[in-house]
């Protein structure tokens, strides 16, 4: 069997938070046309189920729809027994639900910062765990978390201080786990983007007036695309990636080098 055959995901079972959308929706896509079946788990059920209609379509996998707040506990380990019983198991996820406030940090109100940090760091912990769990009891498999560069960097012009701190965590957490868990066979990676061109990023009236200004100090001179992280995100949901655990690989165009 050759690399190509045998980075496909066939016969294995994933969900993705934040699937409706942006780089959720492209690496759901991407475990789809892998072979996996997947679900999209997001809070705006209705776009969700566009998304799942459209990649099932697209695809022949099954792919169906969930509504999920991840900062609630109870919605989370809920979604994971429903993802286990539609699916028939969990083999890998992608937990990608974030969300950035830009304020200043002198003038963020403590509702903003609880805000961030609980839907990007602990509803990450939330579906980690709820994943990570079932995985330890059936055999292992391969939890997938989204960071940012913003980890590594402190972003200008805009000041965004929860998000930064809250990505860091997920950095920390995701090692933490790796660690846990390593002997028992689940493995934990994080990805880490730079600046990604999504529909909502490139139509945002607060961030465009920004955008000439990253794209002006990235060494490739423009943003990257949902896509371009697709391939990472197969590689880490699946077996050829067996001795990788605890790695937050940086996707950012060469940003944070400098």
């Amino acid at each position: 069997m050759g690399i190509i055959e045998k980075m496909r995901l066939d016969g294995k079972k994933g969900f993705v938070t934040g699937g409706a959308r942006g780089i959720g929706k492209s690496t759901a896509k991407a475990f789809a046309e892998a072979g996996a079946d997947v679900a999209i788990v997001d809070l705006d059920y209705a776009e969700a189920k566009k998304t799942a209609d459209e990649l099932a379509e697209k695809t022949g996998q099954k792919v169906i729809a969930i509504q999920t707040d991840c900062t609630d506990k109870n919605q989370v380990d809920a979604m994971v027994e429903q993802v286990v019983r539609e699916l028939g198991g969990l083999d890998f996820c992608h937990n990608n639900a974030g969300i950035c406030i830009n304020a200043p940090a002198e003038e963020m109100t403590y509702e903003q910062w609880n805000k961030v940090i609980n839907i990007n760091l602990n509803g990450i912990f939330l579906t980690d765990i709820a994943a990570g769990k079932y995985m330890l009891a059936h055999g292992g498999g391969s939890i997938i978390n989204t960071a940012s560069m913003s980890a590594h960097i402190v972003n200008v012009p805009q000041p965004q201080c929860a998000y930064n701190a809250s990505k860091a965590g997920v950095i920390q957490l995701t090692k933490s786990l790796a660690i846990e868990w390593a002997k028992r066979g689940v493995r934990v990676n994080s990805i880490s983007p730079g600046y990604i061109g999504t529909e909502l990023t490139l139509n945002s009236p607060t961030l465009i007036p920004l955008i000439e200004k990253w794209n002006a100090m990235a060494p490739l001179g423009r943003m990257g695309t949902p896509e371009e992280l697709e391939s990472i995100c197969v590689y880490l949901a699946g077996d050829t990636s067996s001795f990788t655990t605890g790695s937050d690989f940086i996707l950012d165009g060469a940003f944070t080098c400098f």
